[in-house]
């Protein structure tokens, strides 16, 4: 179950690459059609031959990262699960949360996983497995900066990432916040001490200070934020062999060990 350094190397773009490729995938048959699948491993029809091909946002600690020139996580862990129910290789696709979010990944991947929470909006340009995770939002602060809950944080150098529903909550609450590309660098500003504040999903933000005594976690917001697989709407066959894995996971207990690999014996 490990993913080798080489095939990791060939298959990851960027979100421009990402983009330009998918416009041109759209455009390259004739008549505007996209490409035939290569092949339909497993029952399901998959976009390379003998690749269950993934869009993710890395990096995303803990849900999707680089170490040791792999890319690791909880996401990528549930990935590999999904790739063997396939018999298929793993191929990790770099691209940013923006083509994600949109449903544009999809032109490119079979999959998007990449802590994506379940929204109406979402909902209408992809479909979505069973929700594999509960994530609500958190405030973090540093101890320094005096705020005690998100009234308090208004006027305050508040970090989120672009695109995502800690952005969209700091709008709703009147904070003019300072948007990162991705959460790399929203942690990177955390630990550089450039923000009082940052306001995105518990998972991740509370890994990122768990070791970090200048941050404290100042308040939870029960967004009833669920996290889901993205595939393309209306593929069923593709849905149901995912919802199958992610049964599988749950019922021999693999996906709660992943849990406590990924964020420890407190995580949800």
């Amino acid at each position: 179950m490990h993913i080798s350094r080489s095939f990791l190397g060939s298959s990851k773009v960027k979100a421009a690459g990402l983009l330009a490729a998918g416009a041109l995938a759209l455009t390259a048959c004739g008549g505007g059609s996209p490409a035939p699948a290569a092949s339909t491993p497993g029952g399901v029809t998959l976009i390379n031959a003998g690749k269950l091909t993934v869009c993710s946002d890395v990096p995303y600690e803990p849900f999707e990262f680089q170490k040791d020139g792999q890319t690791v996580g909880f996401d990528i862990d549930i990935a590999k699960e999904i790739a063997k129910d396939l018999n298929a290789e793993l191929s990790i696709v770099d691209s940013s949360f923006e083509a994600i979010e949109t449903g544009t990944a999809l032109t490119q991947c079979d999959l998007s996983i990449s802590s994506i929470s379940i929204t109406n909006v979402r909902k209408s340009v992809m479909d979505f497995s069973t929700p594999y995770m509960d994530d609500d939002l958190t405030l973090l602060a540093t101890t320094a900066s005096g705020i005690t809950n998100i009234d308090s944080a208004k006027g305050k150098k508040v970090g989120v990432q672009q695109a995502t529903t800690g952005a969209k909550y700091a709008a709703e609450k009147g904070i003019d916040a300072q948007q990162f590309e991705d959460t790399g660098l929203l942690v990177q500003a955390i630990q550089a001490g450039t923000i009082d504040a940052a306001l995105g999903n518990q998972s991740v933000l509370a890994y990122a200070i768990k070791d970090n005594s200048a941050w404290k976690r100042v308040e939870d917001y029960a967004s009833g934020e669920k996290l889901g697989i993205a595939y393309k709407k209306g593929n069923t066959a593709m849905g149901d062999k995912v919802n199958a894995t992610l049964k599988r996971l749950t019922d021999d207990g693999s996906l709660k060990k992943f849990e406590t690999t990924w964020f420890g014996e407190a995580s949800k």
